[in-house]
């Protein structure tokens, strides 16, 4: 591992030790500096502010390690990662989505579900004549559905077991993402 990456880690590791017990928003440079033992200099070398280093965060912590659950077959164990990330980073995740870096936490939802969602619908739009852009519309819509409720179930407390809702998402969807694509199959896209 390189000095950079090896860096990037440790501050990485600060701001989440800093997030057990302060809020992003209240958590300066100097703070997370002093914490982590590097200088300034140091940080602002590797991250432009500290909304740079949270998405770095979700990027290389959680978004890297779903690329084998692109299937039908196996996107409820990747939807399921996804909870275990959160539940095993409760306090750092809630502070974020309590935070003006709120958008990070969005972005990384969005992107590791999308790209879920997305490997699903190639997998099962094999065959099926239907353009990038009807895919892409069924995409998003699945994504914001998973997304809005994965947020919902953080702001009630993630009192729901995980395998209970991906069971309940799993029955709820069963086939009819293909029948969203057959719908679109052979449609002309919008001018």
């Amino acid at each position: 591992m390189s000095a950079s990456h090896l860096t990037k880690n440790a501050l990485a590791h600060s701001l989440k030790s800093l997030m057990e017990h302060t809020p992003l928003n209240k958590i300066t440079v100097k703070h997370l500096v002093d914490h982590c033992g590097v200088n300034r200099q140091t940080f602002y070398y590797h991250f432009q502010d500290i909304y740079a280093l949270l998405g770095w965060i979700y990027q290389t912590e959680a978004v890297e390690s779903l690329t084998e659950y692109r299937s039908y077959s196996t996107w409820t164990d990747g939807f399921y990662k996804i909870f275990c990330y959160i539940v095993n980073n409760k306090t750092f995740c809630c502070n974020t989505l309590d935070s003006l870096g709120r958008t990070h936490l969005d972005a990384y939802l969005y992107e590791v579900t999308h790209d879920l969602i997305m490997g699903v619908i190639d997998e099962l739009a094999c065959g099926i004549k239907v353009c990038s852009e009807d895919k892409e519309f069924v995409a998003n819509f699945y994504t914001l559905a998973f997304t809005g409720l994965i947020i919902q179930w953080m702001r009630g407390g993630m009192q729901e077991p995980p395998k209970q809702i991906i069971e309940k998402l799993s029955e709820l969807i069963d086939g009819n993402v293909l029948r969203a694509l057959h719908r679109y199959e052979n449609k002309l896209p919008s001018t």
